[in-house]
Formats: structure tokens, sequence, C-alpha cells
């Protein structure tokens, strides 16, 4: 590379490298600094350096070993990949239909799908409390069925999280799964039928490796957010809902115990590095296949 060359590539790059470095870098490196540090008596941080944050995050307190911070980071997981798997089963066919109309009716339906992504998220959770309230619809059906005890909500519990997760997600699954069945070659998938192939081997392989960087981009989007999600559990799920990001908002709250809450954030990083790294990987499987 020649000097003036250089001197433009630096020009182009060191603005968003000091930007990255000062508004992103700074913080992500203090927040692993503090994660290392002492809770003080009121609730001031200090030293000495200790690993007994994430110790205790893993379960080993001073007391021994207590599974409430493992299983709450299961009950996490298993939340995040349920509502990634509802989603991105409900986004193929949605994704599909909206490729198949065309004109008008495709761009009417492209809108009615992002119209709920309009919407502030904490008024989307309040509209699912009176939907499953007791006078809710939805209760009110299920108790005239005999599903349900007159006057008995549908929430809190795992199964309205769930359901709230799943129809706030399912938008940022579907659209990018859209993009990649818009370009879809149909030429490949009748290939495929004249074959004798069966439907689900003309969907693994001919349509799959065409689709598979819009799904695992979906995946990435629902999941992400899923698992730092605490206003829809706190709101939906009660007591017996506490997810990850319900112990991090109250680390840094009124618990005021900023290490712990820390070390919460940074093992939750971690997480979501391996999440896009799984991701880099796959897309660029499907790249490689085409």
């Amino acid at each position: 590379m020649s000097p003036r060359h250089r001197h433009r590539w630096l020009l182009s790059v060191l603005p968003s490298a000091l930007w990255e470095a000062v508004f992103v870098g700074l913080p992500l490196l203090g927040l692993m600094v503090v994660s290392f540090l002492t809770r003080g008596d009121y609730g001031d941080i200090q030293r000495p350096l200790t690993t007994s944050n994430y110790q205790q995050l893993a379960g080993y307190g001073p007391l021994g070993f207590e599974p409430l911070y493992p299983i709450i980071l299961a009950r996490t997981l298993a939340l995040a990949f349920s509502t990634t798997i509802l989603c991105a089963l409900a986004a193929l066919p949605l994704a599909f239909f909206c490729a198949s109309v065309a004109g008008r009716s495709r761009t009417t339906a492209l809108v009615l799908l992002t119209i709920p992504a309009w919407t502030n998220l904490l008024v989307r959770t309040y509209a699912w409390q009176i939907l499953l309230g007791a006078n809710g619809p939805i209760a009110l059906i299920a108790a005239k069925l005999g599903i349900l005890a007159p006057g008995t909500a549908l929430y809190p519990g795992t199964v309205a999280v769930l359901l709230c997760l799943m129809c706030d997600y399912l938008p940022f699954a579907a659209l990018p799964l859209y993009a990649s069945v818009e370009k879809l070659d149909h030429s490949l998938v009748e290939a495929a039928k004249d074959l004798g192939a069966s439907r689900w081997n003309v969907f693994r392989h001919a349509i799959y490796p065409q689709i598979r960087s819009g799904l695992w981009a979906g995946v990435l989007f629902v999941f992400l957010p899923a698992l730092g999600q605490f206003v829809i559990p706190d709101l939906l799920g009660g007591a017996r809902t506490v997810l990850l990001g319900n112990i991090l908002q109250q680390q840094f709250g009124t618990s005021r115990d900023w290490p712990f809450g820390s070390a919460i954030a940074v093992f939750t990083m971690l997480f979501i590095v391996a999440a896009v790294l799984v991701y880099s990987r796959k897309n660029k499987e499907s790249a490689d296949l085409l």
C-alpha cells in the first residue's frame, strides 16, 4: 500500500475506530474491571479484587453451592431458545406468504407485519395484560370453552411471557427471512420436485440452502434481545419467571451491587459474542455453498 493510500485509509478508519474505542471499548473495559471488585457495606465499590462475583453467578457462595443463579440462567436460556424456535417456525410460512403476494398487497402485508414494532414495547406489554387478564377476551373465550375457571387470568406465568415474547419479536425473524425468500430461485425447487424429492427433501436441499442466511439472521435478531429481556417477564411473569435481565436490573437498582451486576453483564456479553460467532460461521458456510 502506497503512503498516499495509507493516509486515506487512516483518515477513513481512524475516526470510527476512536469513536468505538471511547464510547464502546472503554465502558466495556470499565465494566470488566468493576466485575472483579467488591461491594461495600453501603453499596459502594471497593477493593480487593476478587472472583467471588463470578463464583456467585455460578452458584458458589459463602455457604456453599446454591443453585439460584444457575436455575435463573437455565430458565433464561430455555425461554430465549423457545422464543427463537417459535418465532422461526412462525416466520417461515409468514415470509413465504409475504413473498407470494404481488403489488400493493405485498406492501400491505409487510406494513402489517412491522406495525407492532412501531409501538413502544412497554405499551405492547400492558396491552397483553389486558388481553390475558381475567376480563380479557382470551380468558373469557377460554372460560366459555371450559378450559379456565371464570374470573381466572392467564398471567402471570411462563406461557404469558413466551406468548408476548413471540409476538413482539416475530417481525425481527420474519423480515430477514423474507429478504432471502424473495430472492429464492424457484427453478431449483421445481427441479427437485421433478426428480421425485419429497417435500422435506425439497425444503432441505433446494429451499433451505437459499434462505439459510436470512433464517440465521432472524434467529440471531430474536435470540439476543430475548436473552436480556426484563420488562416482559417483570410485567407478565411474576416472581416465578425471574430472568437474567431482571437480576441485572435489580443489581444496578435496588440492590446496588454493581460488581455482581457487572459480572452478569460481562457473562451475558460473552454469551452474545459466542452467538454472533456461531452466526458468522453459519453465514460463511451458506456463502460457500452458494
